[in-house]
Protein backbone atom coordinates (compact mmCIF):
# COMPACT_ATOMS: atom_id res chain seq x y z
CA UNK A 1 0.00 0.00 0.00
CA UNK A 2 1.29 3.56 -1.04
CA UNK A 3 1.73 5.83 1.52
CA UNK A 4 -1.36 8.13 1.99
CA UNK A 5 -0.19 10.64 5.39
CA UNK A 6 3.29 12.39 5.28
CA UNK A 7 4.14 13.49 8.83
CA UNK A 8 6.22 16.30 8.33
CA UNK A 9 8.56 17.35 11.42
CA UNK A 10 8.59 21.69 10.43
CA UNK A 11 10.05 22.15 13.88
CA UNK A 12 11.70 19.36 15.87
CA UNK A 13 11.57 20.62 19.81
CA UNK A 14 8.72 22.29 21.92
CA UNK A 15 8.17 25.13 24.14
CA UNK A 16 7.02 22.88 26.73
CA UNK A 17 8.42 20.30 28.39
CA UNK A 18 5.85 17.68 29.48
CA UNK A 19 6.63 15.35 31.82
CA UNK A 20 5.54 12.00 30.37
CA UNK A 21 6.53 12.99 26.72
CA UNK A 22 7.33 9.55 25.11
CA UNK A 23 9.81 11.50 23.01
CA UNK A 24 12.12 13.70 24.82
CA UNK A 25 11.46 12.39 27.61
CA UNK A 26 11.76 8.58 26.49
CA UNK A 27 14.06 5.84 25.14
CA UNK A 28 14.87 7.18 22.12
CA UNK A 29 18.14 10.28 21.61
CA UNK A 30 18.04 10.52 17.81
CA UNK A 31 15.78 14.39 17.76
CA UNK A 32 18.75 15.81 20.21
CA UNK A 33 21.49 15.64 16.85
CA UNK A 34 18.99 16.95 14.03
CA UNK A 35 18.28 20.51 13.19
CA UNK A 36 15.95 22.34 15.02
CA UNK A 37 13.91 23.59 12.59
CA UNK A 38 13.78 21.50 9.28
CA UNK A 39 15.68 23.63 6.48
CA UNK A 40 13.85 25.43 3.63
CA UNK A 41 15.73 22.53 1.39
CA UNK A 42 14.22 20.13 3.40
CA UNK A 43 10.81 21.02 2.97
CA UNK A 44 10.96 22.11 -0.75
CA UNK A 45 13.01 18.16 -1.26
CA UNK A 46 9.64 16.75 0.96
CA UNK A 47 7.09 18.80 -1.29
CA UNK A 48 8.93 17.39 -4.20
CA UNK A 49 8.84 13.61 -2.91
CA UNK A 50 5.30 13.71 -1.71
CA UNK A 51 4.03 14.96 -5.34
CA UNK A 52 6.44 12.29 -7.10
CA UNK A 53 4.95 9.46 -4.43
CA UNK A 54 1.29 10.70 -5.45
CA UNK A 55 1.46 10.91 -9.10
CA UNK A 56 3.72 7.00 -9.02
CA UNK A 57 0.66 5.57 -7.23
CA UNK A 58 -2.30 7.91 -8.66
CA UNK A 59 -3.71 9.26 -5.12
CA UNK A 60 -6.94 10.87 -5.12
CA UNK A 61 -5.81 12.43 -1.87
CA UNK A 62 -2.91 12.83 0.50
CA UNK A 63 -3.03 13.52 3.90
CA UNK A 64 -0.61 16.46 5.42
CA UNK A 65 0.23 16.17 9.03
CA UNK A 66 2.68 19.48 10.39
CA UNK A 67 4.20 17.98 13.43
CA UNK A 68 6.77 18.57 16.02
CA UNK A 69 7.78 19.02 19.04
CA UNK A 70 5.57 21.99 18.40
CA UNK A 71 5.16 22.94 14.91
CA UNK A 72 3.45 26.77 15.29
CA UNK A 73 7.43 27.54 16.56
CA UNK A 74 8.37 27.78 13.04
CA UNK A 75 5.61 30.06 12.23
CA UNK A 76 2.41 29.66 10.37
CA UNK A 77 4.01 31.70 7.34
CA UNK A 78 6.35 28.89 6.87
CA UNK A 79 3.82 25.80 7.52
CA UNK A 80 1.37 27.52 5.33
CA UNK A 81 4.28 27.64 1.81
CA UNK A 82 4.95 23.78 2.49
CA UNK A 83 0.82 23.54 2.55
CA UNK A 84 0.82 25.31 -0.86
CA UNK A 85 4.19 23.54 -2.27
CA UNK A 86 2.82 20.45 -1.78
CA UNK A 87 -0.87 21.34 -3.49
CA UNK A 88 1.24 23.14 -6.08
CA UNK A 89 3.38 19.77 -7.10
CA UNK A 90 0.89 17.03 -6.65
CA UNK A 91 -0.97 16.14 -9.72
CA UNK A 92 -4.71 18.02 -10.29
CA UNK A 93 -6.62 15.56 -9.30
CA UNK A 94 -5.11 15.06 -5.64
CA UNK A 95 -6.82 16.45 -2.96
CA UNK A 96 -4.34 17.43 -0.27
CA UNK A 97 -5.62 17.46 3.44
CA UNK A 98 -3.67 19.45 5.26
CA UNK A 99 -3.63 19.76 9.21
CA UNK A 100 -1.32 21.36 12.22
CA UNK A 101 -1.12 19.44 15.54
CA UNK A 102 -0.36 22.04 18.29
CA UNK A 103 -0.11 22.50 21.64
CA UNK A 104 -2.33 25.21 21.49
CA UNK A 105 -0.22 28.19 23.68
CA UNK A 106 1.12 29.67 20.17
CA UNK A 107 -2.50 30.02 18.43
CA UNK A 108 -3.30 33.60 17.80
CA UNK A 109 -6.18 35.07 15.65
CA UNK A 110 -3.47 36.02 13.07
CA UNK A 111 -1.78 32.91 13.41
CA UNK A 112 -5.39 30.86 13.06
CA UNK A 113 -6.40 32.91 10.13
CA UNK A 114 -3.17 32.29 8.03
CA UNK A 115 -3.85 29.24 8.52
CA UNK A 116 -7.46 28.66 7.46
CA UNK A 117 -6.32 30.56 4.72
CA UNK A 118 -4.01 28.05 3.34
CA UNK A 119 -6.85 25.23 4.03
CA UNK A 120 -4.53 24.12 7.04
CA UNK A 121 -7.23 22.70 9.56
CA UNK A 122 -5.79 22.65 13.59
CA UNK A 123 -5.59 19.87 15.84
CA UNK A 124 -4.69 20.48 19.70
CA UNK A 125 -2.72 18.52 21.73
CA UNK A 126 -4.64 18.56 25.45
CA UNK A 127 -4.58 16.27 28.88
CA UNK A 128 -7.92 17.37 29.35
CA UNK A 129 -10.40 20.22 29.56
CA UNK A 130 -9.21 21.90 32.89
CA UNK A 131 -5.95 23.34 34.30
CA UNK A 132 -6.09 20.66 36.88
CA UNK A 133 -6.00 18.40 33.86
CA UNK A 134 -3.02 19.43 32.43
CA UNK A 135 -0.19 20.35 35.47
CA UNK A 136 2.10 18.28 33.90
CA UNK A 137 2.08 20.20 30.60
CA UNK A 138 4.40 22.62 31.36
CA UNK A 139 6.78 24.96 29.87
CA UNK A 140 10.90 24.55 30.29
CA UNK A 141 10.42 26.76 33.43
CA UNK A 142 7.93 25.04 35.21
CA UNK A 143 5.17 27.04 33.98
CA UNK A 144 1.87 25.82 33.91
CA UNK A 145 0.83 25.66 30.10
CA UNK A 146 -3.37 25.72 30.32
CA UNK A 147 -3.98 29.31 30.45
CA UNK A 148 -2.10 30.14 26.50
CA UNK A 149 -3.34 26.37 25.87
CA UNK A 150 -6.97 26.70 26.74
CA UNK A 151 -7.04 30.39 24.94
CA UNK A 152 -6.16 29.33 22.00
CA UNK A 153 -8.51 26.40 22.12
CA UNK A 154 -11.21 28.70 22.84
CA UNK A 155 -10.08 30.84 20.32
CA UNK A 156 -10.18 28.13 17.55
CA UNK A 157 -13.71 27.57 18.59
CA UNK A 158 -15.19 31.09 18.66
CA UNK A 159 -13.65 32.61 15.62
CA UNK A 160 -12.42 29.96 13.40
CA UNK A 161 -14.56 26.89 13.81
CA UNK A 162 -13.89 25.53 10.05
CA UNK A 163 -10.43 25.34 10.71
CA UNK A 164 -11.13 23.61 14.36
CA UNK A 165 -10.23 19.71 13.31
CA UNK A 166 -10.25 18.39 17.40
CA UNK A 167 -8.53 17.62 20.22
CA UNK A 168 -6.43 14.65 20.74
CA UNK A 169 -6.17 13.26 24.53
CA UNK A 170 -3.98 10.39 26.09
CA UNK A 171 -6.31 8.31 28.51
CA UNK A 172 -5.37 8.71 32.07
CA UNK A 173 -7.18 6.53 34.47
CA UNK A 174 -6.40 8.25 37.23
CA UNK A 175 -8.78 11.07 36.27
CA UNK A 176 -12.37 10.84 36.57
CA UNK A 177 -13.56 9.52 32.80
CA UNK A 178 -16.84 11.62 32.49
CA UNK A 179 -15.35 14.82 34.39
CA UNK A 180 -12.56 14.52 31.83
CA UNK A 181 -15.11 14.20 29.07
CA UNK A 182 -17.34 16.66 29.82
CA UNK A 183 -14.80 19.23 30.24
CA UNK A 184 -13.20 18.53 26.98
CA UNK A 185 -17.27 19.06 25.25
CA UNK A 186 -16.66 22.12 26.83
CA UNK A 187 -13.82 23.48 24.35
CA UNK A 188 -16.16 22.50 21.92
CA UNK A 189 -14.57 19.83 19.64
CA UNK A 190 -16.06 18.88 16.37
CA UNK A 191 -14.00 15.05 17.17
CA UNK A 192 -11.74 13.98 20.02
CA UNK A 193 -8.91 11.44 20.11
CA UNK A 194 -8.60 9.15 22.50
CA UNK A 195 -5.18 7.36 22.83
CA UNK A 196 -3.72 5.20 25.17
CA UNK A 197 -0.37 6.21 26.56
CA UNK A 198 2.60 4.67 24.91
CA UNK A 199 3.72 1.86 26.64
CA UNK A 200 4.76 -1.53 26.21
CA UNK A 201 5.77 -5.11 27.65
CA UNK A 202 9.16 -3.80 28.83
CA UNK A 203 8.32 -0.16 29.91
CA UNK A 204 4.48 -1.07 31.13
CA UNK A 205 2.41 2.33 30.96
CA UNK A 206 1.20 3.44 34.38
CA UNK A 207 -1.20 1.54 36.51
CA UNK A 208 -0.21 -1.95 34.49
CA UNK A 209 3.60 -2.44 36.08
CA UNK A 210 2.40 -4.23 38.54
CA UNK A 211 -0.32 -6.17 36.83
CA UNK A 212 -0.26 -9.97 35.38
CA UNK A 213 -0.29 -9.81 31.54
CA UNK A 214 -3.33 -11.14 29.35
CA UNK A 215 -6.85 -11.27 29.62
CA UNK A 216 -8.74 -11.82 33.31
CA UNK A 217 -6.47 -8.96 35.02
CA UNK A 218 -7.74 -5.61 35.65
CA UNK A 219 -8.61 -3.64 32.96
CA UNK A 220 -7.83 0.06 33.92
CA UNK A 221 -7.87 1.90 30.67
CA UNK A 222 -10.61 -0.38 29.10
CA UNK A 223 -12.71 0.59 32.25
CA UNK A 224 -11.99 4.31 31.51
CA UNK A 225 -12.97 4.51 27.65
CA UNK A 226 -16.08 2.21 28.55
CA UNK A 227 -17.15 4.81 30.52
CA UNK A 228 -16.48 7.46 28.34
CA UNK A 229 -18.41 5.58 26.27
CA UNK A 230 -21.48 5.12 27.71
CA UNK A 231 -21.69 8.61 28.45
CA UNK A 232 -21.36 9.39 24.84
CA UNK A 233 -23.31 6.77 23.32
CA UNK A 234 -25.96 7.66 25.68
CA UNK A 235 -26.66 11.51 25.06
CA UNK A 236 -29.78 12.45 23.68
CA UNK A 237 -27.51 14.06 20.78
CA UNK A 238 -24.52 13.39 19.16
CA UNK A 239 -22.06 16.18 20.95
CA UNK A 240 -18.47 15.10 19.63
CA UNK A 241 -17.25 12.55 17.23
CA UNK A 242 -14.83 9.79 18.84
CA UNK A 243 -12.86 8.38 16.42
CA UNK A 244 -12.12 5.36 18.79
CA UNK A 245 -15.23 4.09 19.33
CA UNK A 246 -16.65 4.99 15.27
CA UNK A 247 -14.08 3.04 14.34
CA UNK A 248 -14.81 0.24 16.46
CA UNK A 249 -18.53 0.32 15.88
CA UNK A 250 -17.07 0.55 11.82
CA UNK A 251 -14.97 -2.90 12.41
CA UNK A 252 -17.67 -4.76 14.35
CA UNK A 253 -19.60 -4.06 11.39
CA UNK A 254 -17.65 -5.65 8.85
CA UNK A 255 -16.21 -2.04 7.43
CA UNK A 256 -12.87 -1.12 7.12
CA UNK A 257 -11.22 1.84 9.77
CA UNK A 258 -7.98 3.30 9.38
CA UNK A 259 -6.67 3.98 12.31
CA UNK A 260 -3.22 2.81 14.21
CA UNK A 261 -4.62 1.13 17.70
CA UNK A 262 -7.48 -1.31 16.48
CA UNK A 263 -7.95 -3.10 12.90
CA UNK A 264 -5.74 -5.04 10.58
CA UNK A 265 -5.41 -2.22 7.62
CA UNK A 266 -1.95 -1.75 6.97
CA UNK A 267 -0.11 1.58 8.32
CA UNK A 268 0.08 4.40 5.46
CA UNK A 269 2.05 6.87 7.63
CA UNK A 270 5.66 8.15 7.02
CA UNK A 271 7.19 10.74 8.38
CA UNK A 272 9.95 13.12 7.83
CA UNK A 273 12.23 14.61 10.17
CA UNK A 274 13.69 18.08 10.25
CA UNK A 275 17.20 16.72 8.94
CA UNK A 276 15.13 14.95 5.76
CA UNK A 277 15.24 11.27 7.32
CA UNK A 278 12.72 8.97 6.73
CA UNK A 279 11.31 6.95 9.54
CA UNK A 280 8.72 4.86 10.42
CA UNK A 281 5.55 6.98 13.27
CA UNK A 282 7.13 8.56 15.94
CA UNK A 283 5.25 6.04 18.57
CA UNK A 284 7.95 3.47 17.91
CA UNK A 285 10.40 5.51 19.34
CA UNK A 286 8.54 4.83 22.89
CA UNK A 287 10.28 1.46 22.25
CA UNK A 288 13.79 1.55 21.91
CA UNK A 289 16.61 4.41 20.93
CA UNK A 290 16.50 4.70 17.08
CA UNK A 291 13.51 2.43 16.58
CA UNK A 292 11.88 4.73 14.20
CA UNK A 293 14.84 4.72 11.89
CA UNK A 294 15.15 3.55 8.16
CA UNK A 295 18.71 4.82 7.34
CA UNK A 296 16.84 6.71 4.50
CA UNK A 297 16.02 10.81 3.27
CA UNK A 298 14.07 12.57 1.07
CA UNK A 299 17.43 13.98 -0.71
CA UNK A 300 19.05 10.17 -1.96
CA UNK A 301 15.66 8.05 -1.48
CA UNK A 302 11.70 7.88 -2.83
CA UNK A 303 8.75 6.99 -0.62
CA UNK A 304 8.87 3.98 -2.80
CA UNK A 305 11.70 2.46 -1.19
CA UNK A 306 11.04 3.65 1.99
CA UNK A 307 8.00 1.37 1.48
CA UNK A 308 10.37 -1.65 0.99
CA UNK A 309 11.63 -1.21 4.66
CA UNK A 310 11.41 -3.95 6.84
CA UNK A 311 10.19 -2.25 9.39
CA UNK A 312 7.39 -0.11 7.30
CA UNK A 313 6.81 -3.56 5.65
CA UNK A 314 6.06 -5.37 9.21
CA UNK A 315 3.18 -3.03 9.99
CA UNK A 316 1.32 -3.59 6.42
CA UNK A 317 1.70 -7.18 6.89
CA UNK A 318 -1.84 -7.28 8.75
CA UNK A 319 -2.26 -11.16 10.65
CA UNK A 320 0.98 -12.21 9.25
CA UNK A 321 3.02 -10.09 11.80
CA UNK A 322 1.28 -10.89 15.01
CA UNK A 323 1.72 -13.38 18.06
CA UNK A 324 0.36 -16.64 17.42
CA UNK A 325 -2.37 -16.20 19.94
CA UNK A 326 -3.62 -12.95 18.20
CA UNK A 327 -4.21 -14.79 15.05
CA UNK A 328 -6.20 -17.46 17.28
CA UNK A 329 -8.43 -14.30 19.07
CA UNK A 330 -12.03 -14.32 18.08
CA UNK A 331 -11.18 -10.35 18.24
CA UNK A 332 -8.53 -10.24 15.49
CA UNK A 333 -10.53 -8.88 12.91
CA UNK A 334 -11.48 -5.73 15.26
CA UNK A 335 -8.70 -5.53 17.60
CA UNK A 336 -5.59 -6.10 14.97
CA UNK A 337 -3.14 -6.76 17.81
CA UNK A 338 -3.77 -3.21 19.24
CA UNK A 339 -0.77 -0.33 18.31
CA UNK A 340 1.51 -1.84 16.64
CA UNK A 341 4.24 0.23 19.42
CA UNK A 342 2.55 -1.73 22.59
CA UNK A 343 3.11 -5.29 21.46
CA UNK A 344 7.46 -3.93 22.11
CA UNK A 345 9.27 -6.63 24.09
CA UNK A 346 13.00 -5.85 24.90
CA UNK A 347 13.88 -10.08 24.22
CA UNK A 348 11.77 -10.60 21.56
CA UNK A 349 10.58 -7.50 19.57
CA UNK A 350 6.96 -7.03 18.53
CA UNK A 351 5.39 -10.25 17.78
CA UNK A 352 3.52 -10.20 20.98
CA UNK A 353 -0.12 -9.71 22.32
CA UNK A 354 -0.90 -5.61 23.13
CA UNK A 355 0.04 -4.60 26.71
CA UNK A 356 -3.61 -3.41 26.37
CA UNK A 357 -4.49 -6.71 25.29
CA UNK A 358 -7.17 -7.14 28.11
CA UNK A 359 -8.23 -3.07 28.00
CA UNK A 360 -8.65 -3.54 24.45
CA UNK A 361 -11.20 -6.75 25.16
CA UNK A 362 -13.00 -5.15 27.64
CA UNK A 363 -13.88 -1.98 25.54
CA UNK A 364 -14.40 -4.58 22.40
CA UNK A 365 -16.76 -6.70 23.71
CA UNK A 366 -18.72 -3.52 25.58
CA UNK A 367 -19.12 -1.61 22.63
CA UNK A 368 -20.38 -4.67 20.72
CA UNK A 369 -22.79 -5.67 23.84
CA UNK A 370 -24.02 -2.05 23.13
CA UNK A 371 -24.22 -2.16 19.19
CA UNK A 372 -26.58 -5.38 19.47
CA UNK A 373 -28.85 -3.63 22.32
CA UNK A 374 -28.99 -0.99 19.99
CA UNK A 375 -29.99 -3.51 16.61
CA UNK A 376 -31.92 -5.70 18.74
CA UNK A 377 -35.40 -6.22 16.83
CA UNK A 378 -34.11 -4.93 13.24
CA UNK A 379 -35.20 -6.50 10.09
CA UNK A 380 -32.08 -8.55 9.13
Amino acid sequence: MPFGQFIVKVHGRCNLACRYCYLYEGPDRTWRDRPSAAPPAVLDRTAARIAEHAAAHDLGSVALVLHGGEPLLAGPGRLAALADAVRERVPGGCAVRATVQTNATLLTDGAVATLARHGIRVGISLDGGLAAHNTLRTDHAGRPSWPAASRGARLLADRHPEAYAGILTVVDPRTDPVEMYESLLALRPPALDLLLPHGNWSSPPPGLAALPGGTGRATPYGDWLCTVFDRWWGAPRRETRIRLFEECFALLLGLPAATESLGLDPVNAVVVETDGSIEQVDSLKSAYDGAAATGLDVFHHTFDEALRHPGVAARQAGAGALAAACRACPLLAVCGGGHYAHRYRADNGFRNRSVYCADLERLIRHIADRLAEATAGDPP
